[in-house]
């Protein structure tokens, strides 16, 4: 992992923290004052824009089906209209307004969508239960009763620093990282949220700003979540938690990086992993068990298709993954 660094664009645009990859020419992020950034070539050539619209929103998170498809969703008060989620068919020339909620306490966190099709907005918790809004086709929202879901801890929430505090992979399978309630735990669906189980993991949570910050999957047993306290990025703390069987249950990793980790991906394989934050780059090639830093430039959120891999973060920084020059 060492023989690969992050080559830095600026963009111009406001700071990003969505981020979305569709094949390895395609690579679309958002952020900021209505911000969508867009790559066709691989992220050497970058296209910056803002949505007709929603100037004032913080896209934080973004969902690809293709070059010309995609989904954003706005983090901030459903109260003042920042609840929202856009669309765009035409590769972002024209967005269109979906779904905008003014139920009181909703802020959006993540945005993502099963391969099979089926999308899943998830909010901060109302009613004692985290808040998640489901579409068939992106355009008609509905919001699961939360009696379906199960209680949070006090002061429990997700966190919208990547948009990976929501995972969907396969046919059915989600999964959500929590934090803020003293304890960082891990809620599983096996069948699109009709039923749930609850797992505590061990990454630091002690405070309103600390737990799981991104969730990553291999496949449906490996598993990684990262985290610990926003407001102490170079905090020592257990950062990293992994697991082997779904989520049922999880571990502290034996060499955590001393940082707080926004996002974290897989890069090509099981054993290699990425994780950045307000500290950096930190790199593992043991499954998550050891991590080496090899960066101090501050990123919020890291995606990779098979060892292809983009970054973006504050001040519209992007980065494409790329190997060293001997």
């Amino acid at each position: 992992m060492a023989t690969a660094q992050w080559i830095y664009t600026n963009t111009g645009a406001a700071q990003l923290r969505g981020l979305s990859v569709t094949d390895p020419a395609t690579v679309w992020a958002s952020g900021g004052r209505g911000s969508v950034v867009r790559s066709t070539d691989g992220g050497y050539i970058w296209r910056a824009d803002t949505v007709g619209g929603g100037t004032t929103l913080d896209f934080r998170s973004i969902r690809a089906v293709n070059t010309d498809v995609a989904l954003i969703a706005s983090a901030g008060e459903a109260e003042k209209g920042q609840a929202a989620i856009y669309s765009t068919g035409s590769a972002g020339a024209r967005w269109i307004a979906e779904f905008v909620t003014k139920d009181s306490g909703v802020f959006f966190d993540a945005l993502e969508r099963w391969d099979a099709g089926g999308w899943v907005a998830l909010s901060d918790p109302t009613q004692g239960a985290f808040t998640l809004f489901m579409s068939t086709d992106g355009k008609t929202w509905t919001r699961l009763p939360s009696a379906a879901l199960p209680r949070v801890l006090r002061g429990e929430a997700a966190f919208a620093a990547s948009g990976t505090s929501l995972v969907l992979r396969g046919k059915s399978d989600m999964w959500i990282g929590t934090g803020g309630g003293g304890t960082a735990r891990v809620m599983y669906s096996p069948d699109r949220g009709a039923t749930w189980s609850v797992s505590e993991t061990p990454v630091y949570a002690e405070g309103p700003s600390a737990g799981i910050f991104g969730l990553a999957f291999f496949d449906a047993k490996r598993g990684i979540a990262v985290g610990g306290d926003y407001a102490k990025p170079k905090f020592t703390a257990v950062s990293v938690a992994l697991t082997s069987d779904g989520g049922r249950t999880w571990r502290a990793a034996k060499a955590p990086p001393g940082a707080f980790l926004s996002c974290v991906a897989y890069a090509g394989s099981a054993d290699k992993l990425v994780a950045v934050g307000l500290a950096g780059t930190f790199v593992s090639s043991d499954s998550g068990e050891t991590w080496a830093q090899i960066d101090s430039i501050a990123l919020n959120t890291v995606k990779f298709v098979g060892t292809s891999g983009w970054a973006v973060g504050p001040q519209g920084r992007v980065a494409r993954w790329a190997p060293k020059s001997p």
